[in-house]
Order: structure tokens, then C-alpha cells, then sequence
């Protein structure tokens, strides 16, 4: 069997069939599918880049309504200036309760504290030393944010057990805003 220029030419372009289909159909689209592919993991990683925020972002959240409810428990326990009055008789009334003699109580000019007023008193009450320790004990359960940044405790000459105290009882109270 002897090969001729025919039977050649048709080996030859079975030959180059194959080939130039890879070369210009099956590489092509070969690197088609490698950039979709590349693309796609860029947004898988960018979507969860996405939900790695947002659930950062529910935290957030979340955070940000447990602060809120804070603040408004803390602003709930500050009287309006109107009803500071009432919280300076409460805490008279107190005294008196606990077995001390009435308070003589002076008031200073309010003070800016924050966004808050402070209304400083200065209290001067007498008593069995006993009675001085409830009051202080039942202040502290008062509803309303106090405190006594300063405190001069005598010993009474007169009778054993009792004492003289000095002190500043700050009542914190919101400023009413006019609008």
C-alpha cells in the first residue's frame, strides 16, 4: 500500500483538526472559565466580607438598645428640677423617720454635671449615731441618683452615742428644656 498526496493531505488534516479546535475553540473558552472563576471567588470573599459586617452590625445594634434602656433606667431615677423639692422633703421626712432631729438644710446654687443639673445641699443633723447609719443606709435605696461628696461626722459631748454631722447631699435632676 503505497501513500499518496491524497491519502497525506487527509492524515494531515485529521491531524490539524484536533489541534486547531484546541487552539481556537477549547483555549479560549478555557480562559474564559479561569476569569469566571477568579471572579467568583472575589465574590464569595467580598459576600462574606458582607456578613461578617452585618452581623457586626446586629451586634451593634443589640448594643446599642442595651445602652439605651440604661440611660433611660438612669434618666428615669432624675427627678425634673420641679420635683427636687420633693426629693429634699423625702429625704427630710427620711431623717426624721430614722430618729434624727430634723435637718437644717441649705441649699447652694445648681451646678452643670454632664448633661445633667447637680443640686448641692449642705445638711447639718443630730442624733443617736444608730439612727445616722439607717438614714444613710435608706438614702442610698432612695429611687433618685444621690451622692455626698463630703461628710464631717462629730461626737455629741452631751449624750453617749450620738453625734453631729455635716455633710453635701447632691441631688442629680434633669434641667426641663423650653420649647
Amino acid at each position: 500500500m503505497r501513500i499518496g498526496i491524497r491519502e497525506t493531505v487527509l492524515l494531515a488534516v485529521l491531524l490539524a483538526l484536533p489541534l486547531l479546535s484546541w487552539y481556537l475553540v477549547f483555549r479560549p473558552q478555557n480562559a474564559e472559565i479561569a476569569v469566571a472563576k477568579r471572579e467568583i471567588e472575589h465574590k464569595r470573599q467580598m459576600l462574606q466580607k458582607v456578613q461578617e459586617e452585618t452581623a457586626k452590625n446586629a451586634d451593634l445594634i443589640r448594643a446599642n438598645e442595651e445602652i439605651r434602656r440604661n440611660i433611660d433606667a438612669s434618666e428615669a431615677r432624675l427627678p425634673a428640677s420641679k420635683e427636687v423639692d420633693q426629693v429634699v422633703r423625702q429625704v427630710s421626712d427620711l431623717a426624721v423617720q430614722c430618729g434624727l432631729d430634723a435637718p437644717s438644710i441649705e441649699s447652694d446654687k445648681p451646678l452643670a454635671a454632664a448633661v445633667y443639673m447637680e443640686q448641692p445641699l449642705k445638711m447639718k443633723i443630730a442624733g443617736n449615731f444608730n439612727g445616722f447609719y439607717e438614714f444613710l443606709t435608706r438614702l442610698q435605696q432612695l429611687p433618685r441618683i444621690t451622692r455626698i461628696p463630703d461628710m464631717k461626722i462629730t461626737r455629741s459631748n452631751e449624750t453617749d452615742g450620738h453625734m453631729k454631722a455635716e455633710f453635701t447631699l447632691s441631688i442629680y435632676f434633669q434641667q426641663e428644656h423650653s420649647q
